[in-house]
Formats: C-alpha cells, structure tokens, sequence
C-alpha cells in the first residue's frame, strides 16, 4: 500500500458542518479521530451498547478497509470501548458510518455532539483464494490453541 491513499468523505446533512471531519490528533497518529454526530445527548448505562451516527459515509479506496477502533483515553478512564473492535468498513460500503459503543465501566457515560468516540485506520486488504484440501502440513504446534504454547 503506498504511504497515502485518498478517503473521500461525504457529509450526509449540511447540518454535520459543525463536525470536524475524521482527522489525526498528532503527524504520528495512525487513527483519523471520529466525532459523534448525535443531535443530543446519549447516555450509555453499564453494560449497555449504543450505535452512534457519525453524520458521514466514506469511498474507501479498493485494496483496502477502513478498521473503526477504540480510542485508548474512552477505554482507560471510562471503561467505554469500540464493541467489534476492529470494525471493518468495506470497500464498496457507501451508507453512513456508525460506531458501536458499550460501556464496560461501572458509571454511566454520556456521548454529547463532536465528542471523539472512535478512530478510523486505513488498512490494505489481500484478497484470498479459498482452496479445500484433504489434509494440512504438520506443525511443532499442530492443533494447539487457547494459551497451548503458555
């Protein structure tokens, strides 16, 4: 993948204008910083999960995903993270992206309009060939999974 691709963005309502578009906090910053577009505000309760509009939807270059990840601040101080951690945003995915929050925290959490909720990773994607075969290639590990190695 080169070292920048284009991520087209469109507003979904020219209400959202008061929304920064996703963008880096810092030039090392790997996640665009997603904002929350809720009209108002969204209280999400302990072990409660909310589907949070972002107000726009993406043209995500082919040969690549967009993964919807937690922001570490949300998950640190308050518990709250990205529910399908890391979501996928395919490429011929045009509808509005919504970020799946839940609250793992023991307090409610409340989301207000603009409030960073989630970041946004430009990842490139290998196409697979799925072959069936009758037998696999032996391992030192084999079939061992679920803490086998320690």
């Amino acid at each position: 993948m080169p070292d920048s691709v284009t991520l087209r963005i469109l507003r979904l309502d020219p209400e959202n204008k008061d929304l920064p578009l996703p963008g880096y906090a810092t030039d090392g910053s790997s996640g665009l910083d997603v904002a929350a577009a809720v009209v108002e505000d969204r209280t999400i309760a302990p072990g409660e999960r909310a589907l949070l509009p972002t107000g726009f939807a993406l043209a995500v270059p082919r040969g690549t995903e967009v993964q919807v990840r937690a922001r570490s601040g949300l998950a640190h101080k308050h518990g709250v993270t990205v529910l399908n951690a890391p979501g996928t945003i395919d490429s011929d995915y045009r509808g509005e992206v919504k970020v799946i929050l839940v609250n793992h925290g023991s307090e409610p959490f409340v989301v207000r309009r603009g409030d960073r909720i989630a970041q946004l990773v430009v990842a490139a994607v290998t196409r697979t060939q799925v072959v069936e075969v009758n037998a696999l290639d032996d391992t030192d590990r084999g079939s061992g999974g679920f803490g086998h190695t320690g």
